[in-house]
C-alpha cells in the first residue's frame, strides 16, 4: 500500500483552543502518523502520513477544528510518505 504525506499550515484562531490535541486525537483515530505544533505566527502546522483517504478525512476535520476555533485558511503540500513516524505527536 502506497502511503502519502500531507504537510499543512492552518491559519485563523487555532491556538489556545485545543486545536493540536483534537488534531492528534482525530489523526490517531484514523491510524495516521506524524505531528502537530504551534508556530510563532499564531498558525498551526501539522504533518500527516498514511492512506490518502484517511489524510483527506483529517483535513476535513481540520477545516473546522474544535468548537472554539476559527479556521480561515489551510495550505496543503502533498508528497509520498516516507514511513519515518510510528505515532502521532504534539510538538511543543
Amino acid at each position: 500500500m502506497k502511503t502519502m504525506r500531507a504537510t499543512i499550515r492552518v491559519r485563523g484562531l487555532v491556538q489556545g483552543v485545543s486545536y493540536r490535541y483534537f488534531t492528534r486525537r482525530t489523526a490517531l483515530e484514523l491510524g495516521l502518523t506524524g505531528w502537530v505544533r504551534n508556530l510563532q505566527s499564531g498558525d498551526v502546522e501539522a504533518l500527516f502520513e498514511g492512506r490518502e483517504q484517511d489524510i483527506r478525512s483529517v483535513l476535513q476535520w481540520c477545516q473546522k477544528g474544535p468548537l472554539a476555533a476559527r479556521v480561515d485558511e489551510i495550505l496543503v503540500d502533498w508528497e509520498e510518505g516516507t514511513g519515518e513516524f510510528s505515532n502521532f505527536e504534539v510538538h511543543r
